[in-house]
Protein backbone atom coordinates (compact mmCIF):
# COMPACT_ATOMS: atom_id res chain seq x y z
CA UNK A 1 0.00 0.00 0.00
CA UNK A 2 1.23 3.32 -0.87
CA UNK A 3 1.08 6.12 1.63
CA UNK A 4 -0.62 7.93 -0.51
CA UNK A 5 -3.30 5.40 -0.25
CA UNK A 6 -2.77 5.00 3.19
CA UNK A 7 -3.49 8.39 3.87
CA UNK A 8 -7.05 7.99 2.16
CA UNK A 9 -8.46 5.13 3.83
CA UNK A 10 -7.53 6.60 7.44
CA UNK A 11 -9.21 10.05 6.47
CA UNK A 12 -12.68 8.14 5.21
CA UNK A 13 -12.24 6.52 8.79
CA UNK A 14 -11.74 9.45 10.51
CA UNK A 15 -14.12 11.62 8.69
CA UNK A 16 -16.96 8.98 8.29
CA UNK A 17 -17.03 8.44 12.19
CA UNK A 18 -16.85 12.30 12.51
CA UNK A 19 -19.75 12.53 10.96
CA UNK A 20 -21.76 9.60 12.75
CA UNK A 21 -20.41 11.10 15.63
CA UNK A 22 -22.02 14.56 15.28
CA UNK A 23 -25.20 13.02 13.88
CA UNK A 24 -25.51 10.59 16.93
CA UNK A 25 -24.08 13.55 19.32
CA UNK A 26 -26.44 16.48 18.17
CA UNK A 27 -29.41 13.84 18.79
CA UNK A 28 -28.50 12.75 22.24
CA UNK A 29 -27.87 16.65 23.03
CA UNK A 30 -31.48 17.25 21.34
CA UNK A 31 -33.50 14.82 23.35
CA UNK A 32 -31.92 15.81 26.75
CA UNK A 33 -32.53 19.40 26.28
CA UNK A 34 -35.64 19.81 25.19
CA UNK A 35 -39.17 17.48 24.51
CA UNK A 36 -40.08 19.47 21.20
CA UNK A 37 -39.84 17.44 18.62
CA UNK A 38 -39.31 19.69 15.92
CA UNK A 39 -36.49 21.33 17.45
CA UNK A 40 -34.98 18.20 18.13
CA UNK A 41 -34.96 17.29 14.47
CA UNK A 42 -33.62 21.11 13.78
CA UNK A 43 -30.51 20.37 16.22
CA UNK A 44 -30.00 17.43 14.82
CA UNK A 45 -29.96 18.23 11.09
CA UNK A 46 -28.28 21.82 11.42
CA UNK A 47 -25.47 20.09 13.34
CA UNK A 48 -25.08 17.40 10.47
CA UNK A 49 -25.17 20.32 7.49
CA UNK A 50 -22.67 22.23 9.37
CA UNK A 51 -20.08 19.67 10.46
CA UNK A 52 -20.45 17.74 7.06
CA UNK A 53 -19.78 20.77 5.25
CA UNK A 54 -16.56 21.57 7.59
CA UNK A 55 -15.51 17.61 7.23
CA UNK A 56 -15.78 17.92 2.83
CA UNK A 57 -13.29 21.14 3.06
CA UNK A 58 -10.73 19.35 5.38
CA UNK A 59 -10.59 15.78 3.58
CA UNK A 60 -11.61 16.25 -0.10
CA UNK A 61 -7.27 17.26 -0.52
CA UNK A 62 -6.30 14.01 1.33
CA UNK A 63 -9.09 11.10 -0.31
CA UNK A 64 -12.04 12.51 -1.45
CA UNK A 65 -13.89 13.33 1.47
CA UNK A 66 -16.46 10.45 0.04
CA UNK A 67 -17.37 8.90 3.90
CA UNK A 68 -20.41 7.30 2.11
CA UNK A 69 -20.01 3.51 0.32
CA UNK A 70 -22.79 4.75 -2.54
CA UNK A 71 -20.47 7.61 -3.28
CA UNK A 72 -17.17 5.22 -3.74
CA UNK A 73 -19.26 2.86 -5.59
CA UNK A 74 -20.28 5.50 -8.03
CA UNK A 75 -16.90 6.74 -8.28
CA UNK A 76 -15.02 3.73 -8.45
CA UNK A 77 -17.76 2.80 -11.92
CA UNK A 78 -17.18 6.12 -13.38
CA UNK A 79 -13.93 6.57 -12.97
CA UNK A 80 -12.64 2.69 -15.11
CA UNK A 81 -11.38 3.35 -18.05
CA UNK A 82 -9.60 6.92 -17.08
CA UNK A 83 -6.36 8.21 -16.01
CA UNK A 84 -7.87 8.34 -12.35
CA UNK A 85 -9.42 4.67 -12.31
CA UNK A 86 -8.43 2.51 -9.37
CA UNK A 87 -9.07 -1.41 -8.58
CA UNK A 88 -11.91 -2.73 -6.85
CA UNK A 89 -9.74 -3.67 -3.82
CA UNK A 90 -9.20 -0.18 -2.89
CA UNK A 91 -12.84 0.64 -3.44
CA UNK A 92 -13.18 -2.31 -0.97
CA UNK A 93 -11.08 -1.04 1.30
CA UNK A 94 -12.55 2.47 1.54
CA UNK A 95 -15.74 0.97 1.91
CA UNK A 96 -14.42 -0.91 5.12
CA UNK A 97 -13.01 1.97 5.90
CA UNK A 98 -15.89 3.83 6.01
CA UNK A 99 -18.12 1.11 8.11
CA UNK A 100 -15.81 0.85 10.88
CA UNK A 101 -14.96 4.51 10.90
CA UNK A 102 -19.05 4.39 10.81
CA UNK A 103 -19.39 2.28 14.57
CA UNK A 104 -16.50 4.07 16.19
CA UNK A 105 -17.98 7.46 15.50
CA UNK A 106 -21.40 6.08 17.33
CA UNK A 107 -19.33 4.68 20.10
CA UNK A 108 -17.20 7.93 20.27
CA UNK A 109 -20.55 10.10 20.70
CA UNK A 110 -22.07 7.73 23.21
CA UNK A 111 -19.23 7.38 25.01
CA UNK A 112 -19.33 11.57 25.24
CA UNK A 113 -23.01 11.69 26.67
CA UNK A 114 -22.36 8.56 29.46
CA UNK A 115 -24.52 6.41 27.12
CA UNK A 116 -23.93 2.78 26.98
CA UNK A 117 -21.62 1.98 23.20
CA UNK A 118 -22.32 -0.17 20.51
CA UNK A 119 -25.78 -1.02 22.52
CA UNK A 120 -28.25 -2.25 19.50
CA UNK A 121 -30.98 0.32 18.60
CA UNK A 122 -34.56 -0.58 19.61
CA UNK A 123 -35.91 1.79 16.93
CA UNK A 124 -37.72 0.32 14.69
CA UNK A 125 -38.00 2.33 11.42
CA UNK A 126 -39.49 0.63 8.27
CA UNK A 127 -42.13 1.06 5.66
CA UNK A 128 -42.84 1.69 1.99
CA UNK A 129 -43.11 5.82 2.68
CA UNK A 130 -39.30 5.58 4.67
CA UNK A 131 -37.78 3.19 2.18
CA UNK A 132 -38.80 5.32 -0.77
CA UNK A 133 -37.65 8.44 1.12
CA UNK A 134 -33.96 6.58 1.23
CA UNK A 135 -34.25 6.08 -2.20
CA UNK A 136 -34.86 9.70 -3.06
CA UNK A 137 -32.61 11.14 -0.58
CA UNK A 138 -29.90 9.24 -2.04
CA UNK A 139 -30.59 9.77 -5.52
CA UNK A 140 -30.41 13.82 -5.00
CA UNK A 141 -26.95 13.52 -3.34
CA UNK A 142 -25.55 11.59 -5.83
CA UNK A 143 -27.16 13.82 -8.55
CA UNK A 144 -25.54 16.80 -6.77
CA UNK A 145 -22.61 15.05 -6.64
CA UNK A 146 -22.03 13.42 -9.81
CA UNK A 147 -23.61 16.68 -11.86
CA UNK A 148 -21.30 18.98 -9.76
CA UNK A 149 -18.09 16.92 -10.77
CA UNK A 150 -18.52 16.13 -14.40
CA UNK A 151 -19.71 20.34 -14.81
CA UNK A 152 -16.34 21.20 -13.58
CA UNK A 153 -17.85 22.35 -10.11
CA UNK A 154 -16.47 20.26 -7.82
CA UNK A 155 -15.98 23.39 -5.44
CA UNK A 156 -19.05 24.46 -4.73
CA UNK A 157 -19.73 20.48 -2.84
CA UNK A 158 -19.39 21.34 0.74
CA UNK A 159 -22.51 23.78 0.71
CA UNK A 160 -24.23 22.07 -1.95
CA UNK A 161 -23.86 18.41 -0.55
CA UNK A 162 -24.28 19.78 3.04
CA UNK A 163 -27.17 21.95 1.90
CA UNK A 164 -29.41 18.72 -0.09
CA UNK A 165 -28.92 16.31 3.16
CA UNK A 166 -29.99 19.77 5.38
CA UNK A 167 -32.89 19.97 3.26
CA UNK A 168 -33.68 15.98 3.07
CA UNK A 169 -33.75 16.21 6.83
CA UNK A 170 -36.82 17.93 6.86
CA UNK A 171 -38.53 16.75 3.32
CA UNK A 172 -38.43 12.73 3.95
CA UNK A 173 -40.06 11.08 6.18
CA UNK A 174 -36.66 8.71 7.08
CA UNK A 175 -35.11 12.22 8.15
CA UNK A 176 -32.20 11.27 4.82
CA UNK A 177 -29.97 8.85 6.50
CA UNK A 178 -28.72 8.24 2.67
CA UNK A 179 -25.64 6.45 3.42
CA UNK A 180 -24.88 2.68 3.85
CA UNK A 181 -22.20 3.31 6.62
CA UNK A 182 -23.88 5.79 8.42
CA UNK A 183 -26.77 3.46 8.74
CA UNK A 184 -25.16 0.98 10.16
CA UNK A 185 -23.34 2.91 12.25
CA UNK A 186 -26.40 4.13 13.50
CA UNK A 187 -27.50 0.50 14.68
CA UNK A 188 -24.98 0.68 17.29
CA UNK A 189 -26.82 3.66 19.39
CA UNK A 190 -29.83 2.91 21.25
CA UNK A 191 -30.19 6.50 20.94
CA UNK A 192 -32.42 9.87 19.16
CA UNK A 193 -30.48 8.84 16.12
CA UNK A 194 -30.52 4.96 15.94
CA UNK A 195 -32.07 2.73 13.74
CA UNK A 196 -32.67 -0.72 14.39
CA UNK A 197 -30.60 -3.56 13.06
CA UNK A 198 -33.64 -5.60 11.90
CA UNK A 199 -34.50 -2.24 10.11
CA UNK A 200 -30.78 -1.90 8.27
CA UNK A 201 -30.87 -4.08 5.55
CA UNK A 202 -34.17 -2.71 3.83
CA UNK A 203 -32.65 1.03 4.24
CA UNK A 204 -29.50 -0.13 2.38
CA UNK A 205 -30.82 -1.74 -0.42
CA UNK A 206 -33.26 2.20 -1.07
CA UNK A 207 -29.77 3.66 -0.61
CA UNK A 208 -28.03 1.48 -3.22
CA UNK A 209 -31.21 2.14 -5.99
CA UNK A 210 -31.06 5.52 -4.72
CA UNK A 211 -27.68 6.13 -5.61
CA UNK A 212 -27.81 4.20 -8.79
CA UNK A 213 -30.79 5.81 -10.32
CA UNK A 214 -29.08 9.18 -9.21
CA UNK A 215 -25.75 8.62 -10.44
CA UNK A 216 -27.80 7.42 -14.17
CA UNK A 217 -30.15 10.74 -14.05
CA UNK A 218 -26.51 12.65 -13.59
CA UNK A 219 -24.87 10.70 -16.50
CA UNK A 220 -27.78 11.27 -18.96
CA UNK A 221 -27.83 14.70 -18.39
CA UNK A 222 -24.42 15.71 -18.38
CA UNK A 223 -22.78 13.37 -20.96
CA UNK A 224 -18.84 13.45 -21.21
CA UNK A 225 -17.68 16.08 -23.43
CA UNK A 226 -16.30 15.43 -27.41
CA UNK A 227 -13.08 13.94 -26.79
CA UNK A 228 -13.40 13.88 -22.90
CA UNK A 229 -13.65 10.22 -21.04
CA UNK A 230 -17.02 9.39 -19.80
CA UNK A 231 -16.02 9.88 -15.81
CA UNK A 232 -17.48 11.96 -12.97
CA UNK A 233 -13.67 13.76 -12.67
CA UNK A 234 -13.58 13.78 -9.50
CA UNK A 235 -16.68 12.39 -7.24
CA UNK A 236 -13.36 11.37 -4.97
CA UNK A 237 -12.99 14.87 -4.04
CA UNK A 238 -16.26 14.75 -2.79
CA UNK A 239 -18.64 13.36 -0.27
CA UNK A 240 -21.98 12.05 0.90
Amino acid sequence: MTAAAGRRLLAEFTGTGLLVAMVVGSGIAATRLTEDAALRLLVNSGVTVLGLAVLIVVFTPVGGAHFNPVVTGADWLLSQGTARGYGLGEAAAVVGCQVTGAVAGAALADAMFAAPALTPSAHHRGGVPLLLSEVVATAGLLLVIVALARTGRAQHAPWAVAAWIGAAYWFTASTSFANPAVTIGRTLTDSYAGIAPASAPAFIAAQIVGGTLGTALAVLLYPARAGRPATAQEPARLAG
